[in-house]
């Protein structure tokens, strides 16, 4: 099995429409990224493993708004906590949400800049195959 057949283009997602159950998720998914704190810290996350305390710093919010905005994280299951002594440690759930904050960040870097798009066309879409 190569790598390739485990990774979805836009023609797999056209053939096959998501479930009602799955489109429901993603939009809670898609809302959780929808507030700049929760997409900082999640950002962050794609660094690796953090205390409350760096992600505090990092993101220059209140540390109960931080500590709120992890639950609520986690929660979806978009991160995990362990205990490390007094310290909560947090870390993305999966490569998948790591991507997808990528991914996120790079579309929004690209419509606020005037640096031209680099990614090849998506099939059916204007400029696609």
């Amino acid at each position: 099995m190569r790598a390739r057949d485990n990774v979805a283009d836009a023609s797999d997602l056209q053939e096959q429409q998501p479930g009602n159950a799955v489109v429901e998720a993603a939009t809670t998914l898609l809302g959780l990224l929808a507030d700049a704190t929760r997409l900082r810290l999640l950002v962050q996350l794609t660094h690796g493993e953090q205390d409350v305390t760096a992600l505090t710093a990092a993101v220059g919010a209140a540390r109960p708004a931080v500590s709120q905005h992890l639950g609520k994280l986690r929660l979806a299951g978009l991160v995990t906590v362990r205990r490390e002594g007094r310290r909560q440690v947090y870390a993305l759930a999966d490569a998948h949400v790591g991507r997808l904050v990528v991914e996120a960040v790079h579309t929004a870097e690209h419509r606020v800049s005037t640096r031209p798009a680099h990614h090849r066309p998506i099939p059916g879409q204007p400029g696609g195959r």
